[in-house]
């Protein structure tokens, strides 16, 4: 534990589990790159946490798991309360619905500083009209001094659906690491794979779960294939991510008779290198935030197809970056595909212009400046207060 002498404020990052994912890899990048004489960190997570932690480079970094049982968090507010006395953080960030009811015992704990970040939907709020999930986000609004939407669309459901006063609402970008994500001067194989460069390998990485629905894109194949039975000499798909739709992909694959024609090796650490292995980039999901995977993607250089929901549309330019589809539309995503796999020189400079893109509006240093100026500017304005701004104080 860092201590009583260190008077870097303490930000403690909630999360409702960490392990691998968009939200969790943020939460990373920010910790990572943000100044270490600035602030503090620690990250609670109301679950588990997993061997992702590892991911966090600096060594002053607290981790703490609180396997909370399924249903209401009720029951940890004692611990949570204690939790946050003892630790006397400045701020306490937390992150989705899931988290969200933590700032309860945070407000009563005093932390002067409560952020609140909206991150994307699941398979319960595809669209933003679930009234239950509303009406919770009104409910917490006296406990919350402050929300960050990740996408503009995000933004107008809180300012919007949700009825937050704009004034307490900031939109902030994902940023991804371009020096790790970052375009190989020619496709290199990907380990395991076996593909090879006389192959067009259109991919998607992330976890195999229903708001994924990486059940289209492997639906999508198998369209293309038909529409198209010339491709199937050299157009292969790829499909890296562990879950319950692995099995089924699996089987709507196998029943064309393709399954030979795709590799699904499932959950890999290698993701920078796999990108740099793929022709085109596909991300077939029902909701979205703002994707990590597609600006690592585009860091990559790759095209990006993807499905027109959430914040995708504010990350790619259509015909100039990648492409857009309806959800949960096979057909169209097949149609995308085939104009993709047909025309490889567009693909090509579709990714260079991604790769412009990200360098020019998804730098990670663009996102942790602008976290690092909210942090700042609301601890200032929380300073009057006076309670619980400084160090750790064990008990």
């Amino acid at each position: 534990m860092t201590g009583a002498a260190d008077k870097r404020p303490l930000v403690v990052h909630v999360v409702f589990r960490f392990d691998v994912g968009g939200l969790e890899n943020g939460v990373v990048n920010l910790i990572n790159r943000m100044d270490p004489g600035a602030y503090r960190h620690m990250v609670v997570s109301l679950t588990e946490i997993t061997d992702f932690k590892r991911r966090i480079t600096r060594p002053d970094v607290e981790f703490l798991a609180l396997n909370k049982a399924p249903g209401h968090a009720v029951k940890l507010y004692p611990e949570l309360y204690r939790l946050f006395r003892r630790y006397r953080p400045a701020i306490v960030h937390t992150r989705n619905l899931g988290a969200l009811e933590v700032t309860v015992p945070a407000w009563a704990a005093g932390v002067p500083v409560r952020v609140h970040g909206e991150h994307g939907r699941d398979v319960g709020d595809l669209d933003g009209n679930n009234r239950k999930y509303q009406w919770m986000r009104r409910l917490y609004r006296p406990f919350v001094t402050y929300y960050l939407a990740l996408s503009r669309d995000l933004e107008d459901y809180l300012c919007g659906k949700v009825g937050m006063a704009r004034a307490r609402v900031t939109q902030i970008y994902n940023g991804v690491d371009a020096d790790r994500f970052r375009p190989a001067a020619m496709r290199q194989p990907i380990p395991g794979c076996p593909f090879d460069d006389s192959h067009w390998l259109v991919g998607t990485v992330g976890r195999m779960q229903t708001v994924k629905d990486q059940t289209t894109l492997a639906r999508a194949f198998v369209a293309a294939l038909r529409q198209a039975p010339e491709l199937r000499a050299s157009l292969r798909l790829v499909m890296v991510g562990d879950g319950p739709l692995r099995r089924e992909a699996e089987q709507i694959l196998e029943a064309a008779g393709l399954l030979d024609l795709a590799w699904l090796p499932g959950e890999r650490n290698d993701v920078p290198d796999i990108m740099r292995g793929l022709d085109c980039f596909v991300l077939p999901s029902l909701a979205e935030g703002i994707s990590n995977t597609i600006l690592e993607a585009m860091a990559c250089g790759l095209p990006v197809l993807a499905t027109a929901v959430g914040g995708n549309a504010e990350l790619i330019a259509a015909g100039r970056t990648g492409a857009l589809v309806p959800p949960a539309d096979p057909e169209a995503m097949a149609g995308q595909l085939l104009a993709l796999a047909r025309d490889r020189a567009a693909a090509r400079a579709m990714g260079k212009a991604g790769r412009v893109e990200v360098d020019a509006r998804f730098s990670l240093e663009a996102m942790v400046k602008a976290y690092h100026s909210l942090y700042d500017r609301l601890l200032a304005a929380a300073r009057p207060a006076g309670r619980h701004v400084g160090s750790t104080v064990s008990q």
